[in-house]
Order: structure tokens, then sequence, then C-alpha cells
């Protein structure tokens, strides 16, 4: 139904949203501009990571703090940005892609190294963040405002402005290197795209276009990211090496079984076999130790947080906020995906957090900064007549 509602409002017509009537005293979530089931669903899922990440993370009551306050951070963050007006962040829209443009650049001349790569920009004693992460938002943010001022389906110099405005950012993050996170940036943007209404045609030629750019992609990978493709391939040419983590991984789950072995009881991640076990594996130690029941509760509250975010974005008032919102809901869909795809073993891997569940501070304000827009969107419609 929410695929429906969103599809027929970015047609034009228009979609009720509940409880319409005008006389009627405005509830504390109105005011506030809240949805309560999202925020109420969010909580869950935040509460739920916590419990895995103290297992995940050795029992460490300090990771699970300083996870909390991040968390709570976060949430600031979501409720600040509930209040701020559709219309305002359209105005908006240029100054923060803008930033986030010049942050990029800046990290390409400034920019703290780590790990072989240099993604971070610091201000020393005060603050250390990845600005990759702000072009999340900011990316979907620019194209929906500038798709939503023009007639959709937007014609084909629209679609060239769109992919240079796509591209730059997309080349910077790449260049980093970070090929998860550029993929993401990308994929925020292009969903934007395809909900302001392109014909499944030029979907089609997209995709062979893609397709044949295949080679020339893969001549200008780095030699790690060919490597996870060919791991990804056949983790076995590799056991002790490159094909450590996925093996690991996929045991880890396995072993879990039906029930799992319970909580802070799997041995995969409690004697440290499994890797990144509190980043980017965090999906195994959840199937080892609550087993394929704990992993369908989980994906079912990421199901439903989709479901009602999807809803929410089609009940928008305008263009923009349907773009906006539904892009945003798809791409928190993508996230999920991808973190389980690759630590299940059907995608490569690329360093892509599970959301909420995942340690991480930045990626986290990031997503609920997200909510937030969408709870704006949808909090501040104006009530359609009967």
């Amino acid at each position: 139904m929410a695929w429906m509602d969103l599809a027929r409002g970015l047609r034009g017509y228009p979609v009720r949203p509940p409880e319409s009537g005008m006389s009627r005293r405005k509830s504390v979530w109105e005011r506030s501009h809240l949805d309560p089931w999202l925020l109420l669903m969010l909580l869950v899922l935040m509460v739920a990571g916590l419990a895995v990440l103290y297992s995940a993370s050795g029992q460490r009551i300090e990771a699970v703090i300083a996870q909390g306050s991040r968390f709570l951070v976060a949430v600031v963050v979501m409720l600040a940005i509930a209040q701020i007006t559709p219309s305002t962040l359209l105005r908006w829209a240029p100054l923060v892609y803008g930033g986030g443009l010049l942050m990029l650049v800046a990290v390409e001349l400034v920019g703290d190294v780590g790990m072989g790569a240099k993604r971070w920009l610091s201000i020393p004693g005060v603050l250390r963040f990845q600005p990759s992460e702000l072009m999340k938002l900011a990316m979907p943010l620019m194209v929906a405002a500038y798709l939503s001022r023009r007639e959709l389906p937007p014609r084909w110099r629209d679609l060239a402005v769109c992919g240079a405005l796509i591209g730059v950012p997309v080349l910077l993050i790449a260049r980093q290197p970070d090929l998860g996170t550029s993929l993401l940036v990308a994929s925020a943007a292009v969903f934007v795209v395809l909900l302001a209404g392109l014909s499944w045609r030029f979907i089609a030629f997209l995709a062979v276009l893609a397709a044949a750019a295949l080679p020339l992609v893969w001549m200008n990978l780095h030699n790690y990211q060919r490597q996870r493709v060919l791991t990804f391939l056949n983790p076995e040419s590799d056991p002790l090496g490159a094909g450590w983590n996925i093996i690991q991984s996929t045991t880890a789950i396995g072993s879990g079984g039906l029930w799992g072995k319970g909580w802070l009881q799997g041995t995969q991640s409690q004697l440290e076999f499994l890797p990144e076990r509190h980043t980017d594996f965090i999906v195994a130690v959840l199937g080892e130790e609550f087993g394929l029941v704990g992993m369908l509760v989980v994906l079912t509250l990421f199901l439903l947080i989709v479901i009602r975010g999807l809803w929410l974005a089609a009940a928008a008032h305008d263009s923009f906020g349907r773009l906006l919102g539904g892009s945003i809901i798809l791409t928190f869909f993508i996230y999920v995906f991808v973190n389980v795809g690759m630590v299940s073993g059907i995608l490569p891997v690329v360093g892509v957090p599970l959301p909420l569940v995942s340690y991480g501070g930045t990626s986290s304000v990031t997503l609920l900064a997200g909510f937030g827009i969408l709870m704006s969107i949808h909090g501040h419609r104006r009530l359609l007549p009967r």
C-alpha cells in the first residue's frame, strides 16, 4: 500500500493523510511534528543494537555508553530537524550541498589519513568527522530541490544537470578511497531521479550503459577493491587471508541455528574469530547468538520502518517532500540490504554498517537526521480536504 500511495502521490494525485479534521485539538505528536510509530520503532531498534553491541564488543560497557551517548545526540538532532519546515529545507538545499562539496575538497587537500584512506576532517581537540556522511543527505536534498521546481518527469536537460550534481561529489568520495560510501551517496540521489517518473525504457537504457561501463570501472578499482570482488566470488581461494572475514561470518550465522546459542554465548564472536564484529559484521553476532528467529525479528523491524517511512513520504503535500522522503527511506533500505547481503555472503564486502546497530557515531547522526527530515515533511504537511 505504501508503494502505491507513493506512486500515486508522485503522479500528482492527492494522498489523504489521516485525521484531517481542522477543528480537532492537535496532539503532542502533531505539535512536535513527530511520528510516534516511527519514533517508537527507531528507539526499539537502538535498544536492541546496544544489547548486541555489548556482546560484540567483548562485553565492554564503555563501548555501550559511548554508543548510547551518540544515539542521544542523534535523537536530539532528529528532534531539532523535525521542527524545520520543508520550505526552509528547500531554501537551504544549495547551501548544504555547497558546504558539503567544499568539505570534500578540503578532505582532498588537508584531510586526515587513517587505515590507508583520507576520509576525515578534524578540529583538534573538538571534533573529527567524515564529510561524505553529510553528502548522504545533502545530495538527495539538492537533487529533490532542483527537480521539484521543474516539470516532471524530468527532461534530458534536467537529467544532465542532475548527473553533474551527482557525479562531482561521488568522484571526490571515490578518490578518498571509499567506494561503499560513494555508491550509497550516488544511490540516494538516483532514487530521487527514479521517483521523479523516469520511463522504464530510459531505466533499461541506463542499465545497459552501466553494464557496458563495468570493464572501465574494473580497470580503475584499487587492488584491495578488486580483491574484495574476487573473494566474494570464491572466498575459499584464500581462507586465511582475504577470505577469512566472510568465511568466519557465514560460519557464525550458520552455527546459530534456529534459536541461537544465547546472548553472550557466541563462540565465533567471543573468542574473536569474527573480525570487525562490532561494526560491519555485527549481523553475524546477532545470527550466532539469537539464531534465525532473532535475525527475522530484527529484519522485520527494519521492514516495518521502511513501510512506515514510505507511507509518510507518500502523504507529503508536494513533489519536493515526496521525492526527498522517498529517497531517504529507500537509502535506509539499501543500507540494510547491503550490510546483511555482504555478511551473509551474497554481496561483496564494502564496509557498510548496519543502521543503528553497528558501532559508529557519524553514521547514526546522519541516519536519524534523515528521519528527522522525513518527520518534518509529514508533520508540516497541509491537511488535504476530505
